[in-house]
């Protein structure tokens, strides 16, 4: 890995299919990659929210019949302000720009929208699925914590959660795997733990690092990244299924068994379950 190549562009980054692909295609749900551009310390690129958004979202395409979407490249990233080259968008405008894709899409007759979502910060995207009830268009937010969780058990994850929050051993992991060509030498030894982040939003990260790392990169591996992503895109049959069918369960589902769209499952929280921003 050499980070001669670094100021290129990710290939495959892109869906590059045809206006007669699409139409051929005819799916019925699309997929929206949310991610950002924002530091990740010296070792990992400032679009790697979005590299992971895509990573997670070309899995899906390939593993079910959805319409994948070119990615949204820049988000809320305010609390990286303090490292160069991070850029930011309001989270009202970001709200706009997905509800503006949203009925875009459906006035061309796709109604079911999934945003992949690989920024923690971008905490408005709950609200724009919540509202989307009545909308005319079906939305849903992916991975919630649940499905990270379960990712994270399957890749057999050393970081918790709460620990591994950014430019950790999930996000580079899955560079890892995904983009190799991305990562830099230095995330070997970049390891930096911050659990106590209780007034991160109000101060910003640079109180809890100086890096710009949280997280043991150091135990990333390119095989966790290929078992991380394997786990997301088993946990997005149930959005699929859910998204199709246009339905709720019609009885109460049992503790042990939450109902899809509720919080443990389905996007109560923005990239929460990995707790990265």
């Amino acid at each position: 890995m050499s980070g001669s190549r670094t100021g290129l562009p990710a290939s495959g980054l892109l869906p590059l299919d045809t206006t007669e692909d699409v139409g051929n295609r005819g799916a019925a749900v699309a997929v929206l990659p949310v991610g950002s551009f924002e530091q990740h310390g010296r070792f990992l690129p400032l679009v790697t929210d979005t590299v992971v958004a895509c990573a997670v979202a070309q899995e899906i395409a390939a593993a079910h019949p959805v319409r994948l979407l070119p990615p949204v490249t820049v988000s809320c990233s305010h609390e990286h302000a303090d490292w160069p080259g991070t850029v930011s968008i309001s989270a009202a405008t970001l709200y706009a720009v997905v509800k503006d894709i949203a009925e875009s899409l459906r006035r061309s007759g796709v109604t079911r929208l999934v945003l992949v979502n690989g920024h923690g910060g971008n905490y408005v995207l709950r609200n724009v699925v919540q509202e989307s009830a009545g909308s005319g268009t079906r939305m849903a937010l992916f991975p919630g914590p649940g499905d990270w969780d379960a990712a994270r058990e399957r890749a057999g994850m050393e970081t918790s959660s709460r620990s591994d929050m950014h430019a950790g051993e999930l996000e580079t992991s899955i560079l890892l795997h995904a983009h190799p060509e991305l990562v830099r030498p230095g995330y070997e030894s970049s390891d930096w733990l911050s659990d106590d982040r209780q007034h991160l939003l109000t101060l910003g990260m640079r109180p809890y690092t100086g890096s710009g790392v949280i997280g043991r990169p150091s135990r990333a591996s390119a095989e966790k990244g290929k078992k991380l992503l394997a786990g997301l895109v088993d946990s997005f049959g149930e959005y699929l299924s859910v998204l199709a069918s246009g339905e709720w369960a019609a009885e109460p589902p049992s503790p042990a068994q939450p109902r899809p769209g509720s919080g443990e499952r389905s996007g109560d929280g923005a990239g929460a379950g990995r707790g990265a921003l």
